[in-house]
């Protein structure tokens, strides 16, 4: 009896010490490896994407990079050596939990029902449903009655746009378009009076249009994301650094030049982003 008590206390002492390592170790391990390992998509521009020669790229990916220097600033490294951990969107998360990576870099909205899985920094980007329309037209979605709204055919968009009208009780004629690209080019050629997609699709659009300077974002957000990097749940001093990071980032301004890179030189973050990155700054 004794022996099988001092070898079931073993076992447990062995798994506290598992455990303890686990969770308390992704900084230790940072700064031991002087490297930090990033997942982001391949397919999820713009935010984490392959770009033409193949390498990681997008808004998340940038932010991620620049939150992996303030680390290296807070740990008193040379440098952070960043790691690139390919996800999908049906395995992104398992990449947090049996800790294959460190950050979740793409645009993963922060849910209450995420968070028995995963911890998440402050928020990093607002998104959501929004038109793109003329500089010239109409400016928000009460000045579309009447009009033909393009939106891509056969999504949740589609089904949320008519919605979307139906609750404001406005007559809309909607266009549906094959591709994103096709939508632009119906807009771009006067063929519908908006287009109807994600904040951040649009922005990236924009950039694609013929005559960029003559289309703008309208004020409207008719459904609300808000992205935040996920990260290894209970890791708080982890956590506490990568949000002293962002911190940073934001009220340096940092995070305009980040997002320029990604949407355009020309493209600015719409006024409930940029209050957006004013609230989460918190102060050291």
């Amino acid at each position: 009896m004794p022996q099988r008590t001092g070898l079931v206390s073993t076992s447990i002492a062995a798994l506290l010490i598992t455990i303890g390592v686990a969770s308390a170790g992704t900084l230790d391990r940072i700064g031991q490896e002087k490297s930090i390992r990033i997942a982001y998509r391949e397919d999820a521009p713009p935010f984490s994407y392959k770009d033409k020669i193949g390498e990681p790229s997008g808004f998340m990916v940038d932010l991620c990079r620049a939150v992996a220097k303030h680390l290296a600033d807070q740990r008193s490294l040379a440098s952070l050596n960043v790691v690139y951990v390919p996800v999908t969107g049906a395995d992104r998360f398992e990449a947090i939990t049996q800790q294959k990576a460190d950050l979740l870099c793409e645009p993963t909205s922060a849910t209450l029902s995420r968070r028995e899985q995963v911890d998440f920094s402050v928020p990093t980007f607002l998104d959501g449903a929004s038109l793109m329309v003329r500089t010239d037209g109409p400016k928000n979605l009460r000045d579309l009655a009447g009009g033909k709204i393009g939106v891509l055919a056969g999504t949740t968009t589609e089904e949320s746009l008519r919605n979307s009208l139906k609750d404001a009780g406005i007559a809309g004629d909607i266009v549906a378009a094959k591709t994103h690209g096709e939508g632009l080019a119906m807009l771009d050629e006067g063929k519908v009076s908006a287009y109807f997609a994600d904040r951040s699709i649009l922005l990236f659009l924009i950039k694609e249009s013929k005559a960029p300077e003559k289309l703008r974002l309208a004020d409207d957000y008719l459904s609300v994301e808000p992205y935040a990097l996920a990260l290894p749940r209970g890791d708080s001093d982890f956590r506490l650094a990568v949000d002293r990071a962002l911190s940073h980032i934001y009220r340096s301004g940092e995070i305009g030049t980040i997002f320029q890179r990604t949407f355009g030189g020309k493209a600015e973050p719409s006024q409930i982003l940029r209050t957006l990155y004013v609230i989460s700054s918190l102060p050291d």
